[in-house]
């Protein structure tokens, strides 16, 4: 059979953590990850279509996907197969600058990615909770690696960044000294209770050069979705695959290093944890849970 599997541009989380999975199946079918436009809207939309049977998105799109809410035009059967990782987005200054809270940003120049890219959405969610105006700073569109480019340089004063580990971020900590900004008393925790699908994620000291102490970030949880038309029997091996190779995926790629933790939640909070947005788990999804005992 063959396999495509929607993912995010070459070297991005998504196409790393899209081949790894992607080798655990090649023994038996041809997959192909596909680098898609706008990765989570891209992937939504390549399942739609039917170019595509699974697709790598954060949790936050497949719920409007799902009712056919902007951006997508009408509903798509979209189905729930597997997480992925949580992963903490935070925005990332010199650690020479005078910034140091979310708050500080105000008047100041700030990356926050493309404006048709998920990314960008999370700060449009997360600026939104907070009652903070995009007029209220001055909103640059480019790209992770402009965005270093120009934080190193000084022409912005602080980015937003996509879930580490990545080897943007680590290129510019090992070249820059920096920082991350936090969230002032009570912000994160009103972010959580807002926005159901991000979780509190922890950056460790040391997660790059610059931490040098524990901070907590929006964490999202990124998923691995499919379509209700794709055959229960391919998403149960799609499933059961990463199931069944969830350690040794940690360690081939540190994205993964919870992934085991993450399933077992399953026993312990039942299959409504990963069923964000409303997207149900896909009937193989669950007989490949209930197979490996992590459902009833």
């Amino acid at each position: 059979m063959h396999i495509r599997i929607g993912t995010s541009e070459i070297g991005g989380t998504f196409h790393r953590q899209g081949e790894a999975v992607a080798d655990l199946l090649r023994t038996k079918h041809t997959v192909e990850t596909e680098p898609v436009a706008g990765s989570s809207v891209g992937s939504a939309l390549g399942l739609h279509s039917g170019d595509l049977q699974f697709g790598f998105s954060a949790s936050n799109w497949i719920g409007r996907a799902l009712r056919g809410e902007d951006p997508f035009k009408e509903p798509i059967g979209i189905r729930m197969a597997a997480p992925a990782n949580v992963g903490p987005m935070f925005f990332v200054v010199r650690a020479d600058s005078d910034l140091h809270t979310i708050d500080d940003m105000k008047g100041r120049k700030v990356a926050v990615n493309f404006a048709d890219s998920g990314m960008y959405q999370h700060t449009r969610t997360i600026f939104g909770i907070l009652g903070i105006s995009f007029d209220e700073f001055e909103p640059v569109h480019i790209g992770f690696e402009e965005g270093s480019a120009k934080l190193k340089s000084g022409e912005i004063d602080a980015q937003w960044q996509c879930p580490i580990p990545n080897p943007i971020m680590t290129e510019l900590a090992d070249s820059t000294n920096v920082r991350v900004l936090e969230y002032a008393p009570g912000q994160l925790e009103k972010i959580l209770d807002e926005a159901t699908f991000y979780r509190r994620a922890v950056m460790p000291v040391e997660a790059f050069r610059g931490i040098a102490q524990e901070t907590a970030q929006v964490g999202v949880l990124n998923v691995i979705a499919t379509h209700e038309r794709v055959e229960d029997a391919l998403v149960h091996e799609f499933v059961s695959s990463m199931v069944n190779n969830a350690r040794e995926l940690g360690q081939k790629l540190e994205l993964y290093r919870g992934l085991a933790d993450l399933f077992g939640e399953l026993k312990t909070e039942g299959q409504s944890v990963f069923e964000p947005g409303g997207v149900a788990l896909h009937p193989g999804a669950i007989q490949a849970y209930r197979d490996a005992g992590l459902l009833k």
